[in-house]
């Protein structure tokens, strides 16, 4: 009996980030690759600088039915957001989805998406900023999405970072190397990197899509916001053990931070040291992904090894 019970014990305590994560299949020439909307509102002919870059890899695209419809801010309805969502990752024919932009409203139809399917037959979700609320509930779902550029940034992307996309995509090896700074905190460290744009993660804290840090390697980054909220948002991921058992954190883009007309005292960099510094991990800031046109494509999901040493930062995906 006793045994029994410990066997109950260790299997009830196995949590979600120890299966084993579903890579979707990489594409290859000839495959489609969906536009939808899921937050902010799109137009077709706003979609041309993604769909001759995606014809330029040899895939053809499939606009949403949300592509065009305009809801104030959204992309449709959320049913009709909902709706377009679910055909694309239920359509055999679709190997990828883009998420079109992001600004706000993925949170919205999350609950009412059906992953049933999907999870049996995955394909690669890509987008970044409000597609986080897709990343994280995913990373629960234990399948692998691309942090990446979206066709409404495709425009201003550099040649450099649109290949990181594509490498991504068609399964090609994707290493980044850059040089340290001597703020960032030096370490090795080994993980699946998870995470995405922290106003999202704190948003989805205590929620069935707040993602388990437990051995991962964390991602964040933030665009438009007060430095004093990003304190805040810090100390409640701490104080919902983020940082317990986290083994690196990344810190991309944190662009156009604002203060008060009386100081804070501390900028991004100070005050993410200042809570992690009691965790001993390896982090790097300014790490090129995020809200800036530099933003660099990241398999999250995926095992990667973390480096910061006296010269370099280095990100190497299994």
């Amino acid at each position: 009996m006793y045994r029994f019970i410990l066997v109950l014990i260790l299997i009830s305590n196995i949590s979600h980030s120890q299966k084993k994560m579903k890579i979707p299949p990489y594409l290859k020439k000839g495959d489609t690759v969906a536009i939808v909307c899921t937050a902010r509102k799109f137009f077709p002919e706003d979609a041309i600088p993604a769909i001759e870059l995606l014809e330029s890899w040899g895939l053809k695209t499939k606009l949403g039915r949300t592509i065009g419809l305009d809801s104030c801010q959204l992309g449709g309805t959320d049913a009709e957001r909902t709706a377009d969502f679910q055909e694309m990752m239920d359509d055999d024919n679709i190997k990828a989805i883009w998420c079109a932009r992001g600004g706000y409203g993925t949170v919205r139809i999350i609950d009412a998406l059906d992953f049933t399917k999907f999870k049996k037959h995955p394909k690669w979700i890509m987008g970044f900023s409000d597609v986080t609320v897709l990343h994280s509930q995913l990373n629960v779902e234990r399948v692998a999405t691309l942090h990446s550029i979206m066709p409404f940034t495709v425009p201003k992307a550099p040649e450099e970072v649109k290949e990181t996309l594509r490498k991504a995509l068609f399964g090609e090896a994707i290493s980044y190397t850059i040089p340290s700074k001597s703020y960032d905190v030096k370490g090795k460290a080994s993980g699946e990197i998870a995470g995405g744009n922290i106003s999202i993660l704190y948003s989805l804290l205590g929620s069935k899509s707040s993602i388990d840090t437990n051995e991962k390697i964390l991602f964040i980054e933030d665009l438009d916001e007060y430095l004093y909220h990003i304190d805040r948002m810090m100390y409640n991921l701490k104080r919902n053990g983020y940082f317990e058992n986290v083994k690196g954190i990344i810190v991309g883009s944190m662009a156009d931070m604002h203060d008060n007309e009386i100081p804070f005292g501390q900028n991004e960099v100070q005050i993410i040291s200042a809570i992690a510094k009691e965790y001993n991990i390896p982090i790097v800031f300014e790490f090129p992904a995020g809200h800036q046109k530099d933003n660099r494509t990241l398999i999250l999901g995926k095992q990667v090894d973390f480096e910061v040493n006296d010269t370099e930062v280095k990100l190497q995906f299994h």
